[in-house]
């Protein structure tokens, strides 16, 4: 699977973890040098606290357009670190 924005491929793996919808990359995975942390922080009831990224590509951003779980409940701890991604970020085989 490869996560796309802005014509650039920022992550891509053949070992993503689906969970509602969204593929989640492994972190090595993902292209470094296009994230930013962001300080951006949201609660899933059942996965924990999300932490984001802001991607910058060519110059462009997509503020926290990405997010990971640092840390897990003990029911999403398959994603652990992982990354998904939103806001116009694309995802192809």
């Amino acid at each position: 699977m490869k996560a796309i924005w802005n014509n650039t491929v920022i992550a891509e793996s053949n070992d993503t973890v689906v969970i509602e919808n969204n593929h989640y990359f492994p972190p090595e995975s993902v292209k470094k040098e296009f994230f930013k942390t962001s300080e951006t922080h949201t609660t899933c009831p059942w996965k924990g606290v999300a932490s984001y990224y802001t991607i910058e590509v060519d110059g462009k951003q997509n503020s926290d357009a990405a997010w990971f779980y640092p840390q897990t409940s003990e029911l999403a701890k398959s994603i652990k670190g992982y990354v998904a991604f939103w806001k116009g970020v694309t995802i192809e085989e």
